[in-house]
């Protein structure tokens, strides 16, 4: 009887055990309200299973030449999946090129990369993965090490009916990222009805923000506060980094750059393509002097003239663009 008893209760201890990386109970698509539906590309639909397997791939350095490196060491969820650096470290300590870019509501882009040159999201799983100062390594390798673990290929077989491969690496990661949407800031409250989600000086910034003087919301516009178009901020007069030029070769596309979203922009300092700007306050300061008068910089960027308080109450509303929901759902923790 004593054995009997002892059985069930190891029974009972595995069963409630939760296992890593399993989705949890809560949906793993939560839509804002407001927000479109992402759509998830044929053969690679939402499942629990695929969703779990990217998930574990994304925090795995497997994926990296060294075995140090993954996705969230440069995207780190508690900071909107962003860095805290200019230039991201990537293996054996080589500084990034361009500053890591959030990647909340990642499912809504139309293409990928600063310039844009990258036209879906598995696609773009494979830029980190062969970039020399990222994880300098090829995929077929990362498949190799991934086949010598029975656990991943158990779970390449349930999620694709495969073994680990490119095509699963890709869309299976791809799959996780297109479930990290934020739709939660005191802004969206303040939206859908509650009046005091934003204080005084948080909606005196929003009108500002909206204003036809700011025109902020001219590039910074839509339920994701971007236009995913390319444009010169001038934020230099000589750019190290042609932006979209590279991509295009066009001389009217140099120090070009993909509008980044405003959504969680509280936390995912430094700022710009390159990381130069460390605060909202100096990004402010940048717009409000009117840039550097680069030859292809947007007629948009003119002197602005705002006062002290102006330009506080601009950076309030800014971070009312924070869902604290969204950096804390243990969802998209390791």
């Amino acid at each position: 009887m004593r054995n009997s008893l002892f059985i069930l209760a190891c029974l009972f201890f595995f069963a409630c055990k939760k296992e890593p990386n399993l989705p949890p109970a809560e949906p793993l698509l939560a839509v804002p309200v407001g927000f479109p539906a992402p759509v998830f590309p044929e053969g690679n639909e939402l499942t629990p299973e695929r969703w779990a397997l990217g998930k574990r791939l994304f925090f795995d350095p497997v994926m990296s030449s060294d075995r140090k490196v993954s996705c969230a060491s440069c995207h780190l969820p508690e900071l909107a999946f962003s860095d805290l650096r200019a230039f991201s470290p990537g293996v054996e300590g080589r500084p990034g090129t361009r500053n890591a870019p959030t990647l909340a509501n990642i499912a809504y882009h139309p293409y990928f990369t600063r310039e844009g040159g990258v036209p879906t999201l598995e696609m773009q799983v494979l830029v980190p993965i062969q970039e020399h100062n990222e994880f300098d390594m090829n995929i077929l390798d990362i498949a190799e090490r991934l086949n010598q673990d029975s656990s991943y290929v158990q779970a390449s077989r349930t999620a694709y009916d495969r073994e680990p491969d490119a095509f699963v690496i890709t869309r299976s990661i791809a799959c996780f990222e297109r479930t990290m949407l934020s739709g939660g800031s005191p802004y969206d409250e303040f939206l859908n009805g509650k009046n005091g989600a934003l204080n005084q000086a948080e909606k005196r910034g929003k009108d500002l923000f909206f204003s036809e003087k700011l025109a902020c919301s001219q590039c910074h516009g839509g339920f994701n506060f971007t236009n995913y178009a390319f444009e010169n901020n001038g934020l230099y007069e000589d750019y190290p980094d042609p932006g979209r030029f590279r991509l295009t070769g066009k001389e009217e596309d140099r120090a070009l750059f993909k509008v980044q979203t405003l959504r969680n922009v509280g936390v995912t300092a430094p700022y710009m393509h390159d990381g130069s700007l460390p605060t909202l306050e100096a990004v402010v300061e940048h717009y409000n002097s009117g840039g550097k008068n680069h030859p292809h910089q947007s007629p948009s960027i003119k002197p602005l003239g705002l006062s002290t308080q102006e330009k506080a109450d601009l950076v309030g509303f800014l971070k009312a663009l924070t869902d604290d929901d969204f950096l804390n759902n243990p969802k998209f923790k390791e």
